[in-house]
């Protein structure tokens, strides 16, 4: 598949459009985490969605960016976890995004963290936490599109989740 030109105005204008379009889609946001033989290393997603709970173990898919510094690691290490936040742990998003660089020398030091059954980082108060183990992957244009078995399922507390639309955080309201 080639990449449209980002020099011809109609594909330019369809992925603005794309991405304008986007950026009016709720969606929960996660962060991405890893750790193993191939190292540790996170992200804050929000391309995450459930595949298929009638498998033997439920599947469900993340996208990262190859770009991203989780991208090695989680394919070294083949195994992952998606912390899907609270609508109080913004910091948190905004620092697994890269956008407190300056606040913490280790950006897994913004939050409290603990061991999840099969070794992935789960993110203490969290809303739910999916350890999941990879079974496969595919890149797709800049992103891997990546599914993972679900291995265990953290509930965490009740709450809210933290939702991005319109390119800011949002919140889940629960009906009485």
């Amino acid at each position: 598949m080639s990449e449209p030109s980002h020099t011809d105005p109609v594909a330019a204008s369809l992925r603005q459009r794309f991405l304008e379009g986007m950026s009016l889609v709720a969606a929960t946001v996660n962060v991405i985490t890893t750790d193993g033989k191939a190292g540790r290393a996170g992200t804050t997603a929000t391309a995450m969605s459930s595949v298929s709970a009638d498998t033997p173990n439920p599947t469900l898919l993340v996208c990262i960016n190859e770009s991203s510094s989780l991208t090695p690691v989680l394919l070294g290490n083949g195994t992952f976890c998606v912390n899907v936040l609270k609508d109080d742990q913004s910091l948190v998003a905004d620092v697994f995004a890269g956008m407190q660089r300056d606040t913490f020398a280790d950006k897994f030091d913004c939050t409290q963290w603990q061991s999840g059954k099969f070794g992935q980082p789960v993110i203490a108060g969290s809303l739910v936490a999916f350890e999941c183990k990879l079974v496969s992957h595919n890149q797709v244009g800049t992103h891997h599109v990546c599914i993972g078995e679900v291995i265990d399922t953290v509930l965490g507390d009740t709450g809210n989740s933290l939702i991005y639309a319109s390119r800011e955080y949002r919140t889940t309201v629960k009906p009485d």
